[in-house]
């Protein structure tokens, strides 16, 4: 292939299938985590050269370099930058060696700045671009691939350095912080424009994100039809469990994703972070002997056309109700906590228009996320003090994540200022995945430690040990995830929670309607409540992109084949049948129904509080 069709006339009449993780497969293979591994290169080349024929074995015939970070300033970093030269031209014979002619071999080049925003300014990012690719042009790759790039300008920069020095095609791929822009404020669009403009032939986004959003942000662009796109999307989204870094995006997921870029008309489908040589050889069979289409992206369902206009509300000062302790009355009544997402923006007039509209349901508690999945959000304390002078009863997830020992024990003072005393403690996802990938995860302590210094609070002692003049009342809830292969190991997991003090428990959502006879049998010997997680789906998009792409959480067959009938309304509507259903069997086994609302559409979540209060008023009644 190599030799006999050059590689940007090749792809305009084929999809090429690109390779996936080099440092997943590393990791694999034994080589730790914290190492350089472009060093792998020269010092164990043979570990290299076998992750590249795994990939190529695998149907990837477009194969990158182990030279992600290897410029001067990566380098530096273990002592190495020495090396820059030697290792870049080493892994280019490395790579060719593995695969032979039969695959196109690029020398891979990632962005400088890489997570951080600004980098010593007396370093000459030029400079370390010709450094490193002219070492790699060295070695004659038959391209140049420029990946995870935050911000267009480096991009650029990269694009122009290396038309300076060699007319090689060149992939250039960017990593979005949000969908539809880059972090230096440029549309994706007009960004591919750009990056075309300054020399790239192949303009894409990689990393970050998984298939179902690197789909969503090329519909939502304004592609040219002349644009060769490429796409490298993560395995879903990074989790830890137990202490291990795992992602949740099967092969086969992969597969039906490939048939969707390849109908947005992208050229060059591969994987990023947490893809293996399983998921590449789903990608090949899937797109084996497809001519690639044109893009046409697609209109966005957004909203949908019956989405109600919000009408304006007048915050005021209202007197607080009676705080009723969720622990407690779950032991004698049907109890619903329903969680409802903090804005990404300024304003927080719908939530608290949606936090009233649950409170009027029947909701007992409305539960807000501490910037879940490493998103930031609105703080949830200053929400939970808002929905306090409305009457409604909050409940703050409290993040391992952002706060040292200090920020956490004042966080927790400031909201027992506040009188808010219910609390879910979580992990926390890791900040290098959400949209500030520069932050820091602090991690202090775990979540068993976090449960058991607030109770401490309780007993009147500090987190430091002092005794303090007065005694918090923190109800403090766990977090329990009961799809994982051994559940017995993480049923384990959970009565050391329960050692650590935890008052109650809330789980991931649950579509499977046999699962909740399965849980109540596994957990009977559990001393404190369990609220149950549902979520209703919105569409079958939706259901795809929770099951593949988000840790934790497992949809059934069943569920996703009915939601895929269905679109728009249609697909909302029977997306509350489910829930309904999920919701007839799991009241048979629990008392405490955690609801989470969709993307904001705290519509359903009222429904559904409606349909759990109905319930059990239709019960008592009867009784």
């Amino acid at each position: 292939m190599r030799h006999n069709v050059d590689f940007i006339t090749y792809i305009r009449d084929h999809v090429v299938v690109g390779d996936g993780a080099m440092a997943t497969q590393l990791y694999k293979l034994g080589e730790p985590v914290g190492m350089c591994y472009e060093e792998l290169n020269v010092t164990r080349s043979d570990v290299v050269a076998d992750v590249h024929r795994s990939y190529y074995r695998a149907g990837a015939r477009l194969i990158e370099t182990n030279t992600f970070g290897a410029n001067h300033l990566g380098l530096s970093r273990y002592g190495l930058e020495h090396q820059v030269e030697a290792i870049n031209r080493i892994a280019v014979r490395v790579a060719r060696e593995a695969v032979g002619d039969d695959a196109y071999v690029f020398g891979t080049i990632g962005s400088i700045k890489g997570v951080k925003r600004f980098v010593d300014p007396e370093l000459n990012l030029g400079d370390m671009y010709v450094q490193q690719a002219s070492a790699l042009l060295s070695e004659n790759p038959d391209g140049i691939l420029l990946e995870t790039f935050l911000d267009l300008e480096e991009l650029l920069l990269a694009i122009k350095t290396i038309r300076t020095l060699s007319s090689v095609p060149i992939i250039a791929q960017l990593s979005l912080i949000d969908l539809g822009v880059t972090r230096d404020g440029y549309m994706v669009g007009d960004a591919f424009l750009y990056a075309m403009d300054a020399g790239a032939q192949v303009v894409g986004l990689n990393c970050r994100y998984g298939p179902a959003d690197i789909a969503r942000a090329y519909q939502r662009a304004d592609l040219k039809q002349n644009m060769l796109l490429s796409a490298y999307p993560n395995a879903g989204l990074l989790s830890l469990t137990d202490g291990q870094y795992a992602y949740p995006s099967e092969p086969a997921y992969f597969a039906k994703s490939a048939k969707v870029f390849r109908d947005l008309g992208v050229r060059v489908i591969g994987g990023c972070c947490g893809t293996t040589p399983e998921h590449i050889a789903a990608i090949a069979e899937a797109v084996a002997q497809i001519a690639p289409r044109q893009p046409s992206p697609a209109p966005i369902d957004r909203a949908g056309s019956d989405t109600p206009i919000l009408p304006t509300i007048e915050i005021r000062d209202v007197q607080a109700a009676p705080r009723a302790r969720i622990h407690e009355k779950v032991l004698h009544e049907y109890t619903v906590i329903v969680e409802l997402d903090p804005p990404k923006e300024l304003s927080s007039e719908e939530f608290l228009l949606g936090a009233k509209a649950l409170h009027d349901a029947g909701a007992d508690a409305v539960t807000l996320a501490d910037n879940s999945l490493a998103v930031m959000r609105m703080s949830n304390m200053a929400l939970g003090a808002l929905m306090k002078q409305q009457g409604v009863e909050p409940l703050l997830h409290i993040s391992c994540r952002d706060r040292n020992l200090i920020g956490q024990q004042s966080h927790l003072m400031g909201l027992h200022a506040l009188g808010i005393d219910q609390v879910l403690v979580i992990t926390g996802d890791p900040s290098r995945f959400g949209d500030f990938p520069g932050a820091s995860s602090v991690f202090d302590v775990s979540s068993f430690d976090m449960i058991r210094m607030i109770k401490q609070l309780n007993d009147g002692l500090a987190f430091s040990g002092r005794q303090l003049k007065d005694r918090s009342t923190f109800v403090v809830g766990a977090a329990f995830n009961p799809h994982v292969r051994h559940l017995d190991k993480a049923i384990r997991r959970l009565e050391r929670k329960v050692e650590a003090g935890a008052d109650f428990i809330m789980t991931q959502p649950i579509y499977d309607p046999a699962m909740f006879e399965i849980l109540r049998g596994l957990t009977k010997h559990i001393p404190i409540p369990i609220f149950v997680g549902i979520m209703p789906l919105v569409s079958s998009r939706n259901a795809e992109f929770l099951h593949n792409e988000v840790p934790g959480i497992t949809i059934s067959d069943d569920a996703r084949a009915r939601m895929a009938r269905y679109e728009g309304k249609r697909a909302r509507e029977e997306g509350l049948a489910i829930a309904r259903e999920l919701l007839d069997a799991a009241m048979q086994y629990f008392h405490g129904i955690y609801l989470i609302t969709p993307l904001l559409r705290y519509d359903m979540t009222v429904c559904l509080t409606e349909y759990v209060k109905e319930r059990s008023r239709a019960q008592n009644h009867t009784g």
